[in-house]
């Protein structure tokens, strides 16, 4: 049985073993085996707003157009072309346009 042990201030606090080794444990113990049930969990995709949004973000933020084309390098025409949804960014672009918008996830 592989186990590992989580200390707090010296003391062991959690033991943290593999699940086929927990349900070993529940059986010995006379127990039922616990049913994992998967929970749907929004991915990464789905939490963070789309490239279709990019205008109403920097809006919001009061940023002119200029202005953030400007501090992520860009021109400020492939600025307007990304939020019209004629060019896809690549990911330095994407990772300047989150970082100025205070953004997570765009990568």
């Amino acid at each position: 049985m592989s186990v590992q042990i989580i200390a707090r201030d010296g003391e062991p606090e959690y033991a943290v073993l593999p699940w086929a080794d927990y349900q070993a444990l529940l059986q010995a113990a006379g127990h039922q085996p616990v049913v994992a049930v998967k929970a749907a969990v929004p991915t990464a995709e789905a939490q963070r707003p789309g490239l279709e949004q990019l205008r109403v973000l920097r809006e919001d933020k009061g940023l002119a157009a200029e202005s953030l084309a400007r501090s992520v390098g860009i021109s400020p025409h492939y600025l307007a072309m990304i939020e019209s949804g004629e060019r896809q960014p690549d990911a330095a672009i994407l990772r300047s346009l989150a970082w100025e918008l205070g953004l997570e996830g765009w990568s």
